[in-house]
């Protein structure tokens, strides 16, 4: 005989519980039967429990408003990337962005529309990373993609094509934004431009607003300031 028990917890159900072999005979069956039932609330509460943490976990490693990781989360990873590409004598690029006059933005659309432009370009950066690549949302409108095993010319020319992909992205319905965005970029490797992970971020940085002085909407790698 074969029992199906749903382990339910908070009204919603989490799974399964699928048990074959009962006993034939009607009271050993239903002490099974109690036995399972009692087993499937336990299960329910720690299957809801477990998913309860990794909610919490991803809430806090996430930024609310993109979706992307959060500052704390890349610093973390970038150490342990950092000392994993030491050990492996891998190359580790680093990526840093700005949208371009994101103040006026904010200033002439208002913060809604800023918050707009924003997810929309973090959809973007999404589409055009690896699985292993990290993008986080660093502060305001500044984002970093890490990517692992990757030298600074092949992070260049995928930075530049995600720059493309944010200035030819269709403005907003309803002339309810500016009809174009553009980011500048900063493009760092480490060990070449920082032995650590604060010299790899300055060397980025430094990249980066020098896209910034020389016209923004352009991807500069360190080393060519």
């Amino acid at each position: 005989m074969r029992l199906c028990v749903p382990l339910v917890t908070q009204d919603e159900l989490v799974g399964m519980l699928h048990l074959e072999g009962l006993a034939a005979q009607a009271k050993l069956r239903d002490e099974q039967e109690q036995l399972a039932v009692s087993l499937a609330e336990q299960l329910a509460l720690a299957l809801g429990n477990a998913r309860l943490r990794e909610s919490l976990r991803r809430q806090s490693v996430l930024d609310p408003l993109t979706g992307l990781f959060n500052r704390r989360y890349f610093e973390e990873t970038l150490r342990r990337e950092l000392a994993r590409s030491r050990r492996m004598a891998s190359p580790l690029s680093l990526v840093v962005l700005d949208v371009d006059h994101f103040k006026r933005v904010n200033d002439g659309y208002g913060h809604a529309t800023g918050d707009a432009v924003l997810r929309t370009i973090a959809q973007l950066v999404r589409q055009s990373i690896r699985d292993c690549d990290v993008a986080c949302r660093y502060g305001g409108e500044e984002l970093v993609i890490l990517m692992p095993d990757c030298a600074q010319q092949d992070a260049a020319r995928r930075a530049e094509a995600l720059r493309a992909d944010i200035a030819g992205a269709p403005p907003m319905p309803d002339g309810a934004g500016p009809d174009t965005i553009t980011a500048s970029f900063g493009v760092a490797e480490f060990p070449i431009h920082g032995p650590d992970a604060e010299a790899l971020f300055r060397a980025a940085d430094r990249a980066l607003y020098q896209a910034k002085r020389e016209g923004r909407n352009r991807v500069i790698a360190a080393g060519q300031q």
